[in-house]
């Protein structure tokens, strides 16, 4: 059996450019369809967050005006079936990588607010990276990606293929004007060579061991090249 963990942000707001605060987490959608995928693949799925903290699904991914109602229902059904693993997920300081076959992280705006900077999540992805282990990350979820560094201080995704929420995306949304940083440009100013498909498209860029997605509608085929890989 194939042991999968997904890693969760904590957070519950975004931190603006201001100092306000932007209420945010998970987006339901992509921890749905990634965890849903992987446990119907026959995989173990574990969750983790910074502290064990029990995550926030940003409350925009469970608003009908946002996502349509069908989705809503379903995300809603899933995450109430499966209150209890998410309300009781692993301490990411104490995650073993070696224990695990592939890494996952769903976006949602926590991740720019907690995972990016995250010691421990830097630590467990270069773990994984280095034993070649599936690392995959969808929409925000590759900002998990910017807290790795090398002993000597390099990001060793440099030069990799990659995708994120892009920029057109995060202003089309209407949350990067006041945004402190953006994520796509942040990923290309570090050397990593970006793709993206139009917006809102499906679009999962693979390169090695390294599987990333551009957006929410992306994360269902981002959990098929996870499991294809995987078997």
């Amino acid at each position: 059996m194939k042991n999968v963990l997904i890693v969760l942000s904590a957070a519950d707001t975004w931190t603006r450019a201001d100092g306000s605060a932007y209420e945010s987490g998970v987006w339901a959608q992509e921890f749905v369809d990634l965890d849903e995928a992987f446990i119907r693949a026959g995989f173990r799925v574990d969750l983790a967050s910074p502290g064990g903290i029990v995550p926030t699904m940003d409350k925009r991914s469970l608003d009908p005006r946002t996502v349509g109602e069908a989705v809503a229902e379903r995300m809603r059904a899933y995450l109430a079936q499966n209150a209890q693993r998410i309300e009781n997920p692993l301490v990411l300081a104490e995650i073993d990588a070696g224990h695990y076959d592939a890494i996952v992280v769903p976006g949602g705006h926590g991740p720019v607010e907690d995972l990016y900077k995250d010691p421990d999540m830097g630590r467990v992805l270069l773990e994984a990276d280095r034993e070649s282990k599936v690392i995959a990350a969808v929409c925000h979820g590759p900002a998990a990606l910017l807290a790795v560094r090398d002993e000597n201080g390099r990001w060793p995704f440099a030069g990799r293929k990659m995708t994120s929420l892009s920029d057109e995306e995060e202003i089309e949304f209407g949350t990067a004007e006041n945004a402190p940083w953006l994520l796509a440009e942040t990923l290309r100013e570090l050397g990593a060579h970006f793709e993206q498909g139009p917006n809102w498209s499906t679009h999962v860029v693979k390169d090695g061991n390294l599987f990333t997605g551009q957006n929410p509608q992306s994360s269902a085929a981002l959990a098929e090249v996870v499991i294809a890989a995987l078997r």
